[in-house]
């Protein structure tokens, strides 16, 4: 019985540790960005970019785009202007929200 509770504690301590979005000032961890930073990679820089701008093309400067995670996470979802493609059925909340911690990591001043 004992070590079953021991798991229990453990699974629900590993969970909590792994879906932590934000530290204690509410700040994205360096997890999410670091993941955000691959999903950039494989899905968004072929557009937007390898540096979060694309000279010459339709695509905004990421590093510019304002401190509104709302904004963000409904045009990643439903697109824009039918330049950018919707991600909502391909990107899981998590990939979106990893995604806002990395682009917002990156912001210029």
């Amino acid at each position: 019985m004992a070590i079953l509770a021991t798991v229990a504690v453990l699974t629900v301590a590993l969970a909590a540790t792994v879906r932590a979005a934000d530290d204690s000032n509410g700040n994205p961890v360096q997890a999410q960005i670091d993941h955000g930073k691959s999903t950039y990679a494989e899905r968004c820089s072929h557009c937007h970019g390898p540096n979060m701008m694309n000279s010459g093309t339709i695509t905004p400067d990421l590093r510019t785009f304002p401190d509104d995670k709302t904004r963000f996470i409904t045009t990643v979802k439903n697109g824009k202007n039918n330049r950018m493609p919707p991600w909502g059925d391909i990107l899981s909340e998590d990939e979106i929200g990893n995604l806002w911690a990395f682009i917002s990591s990156r912001r210029k001043p």
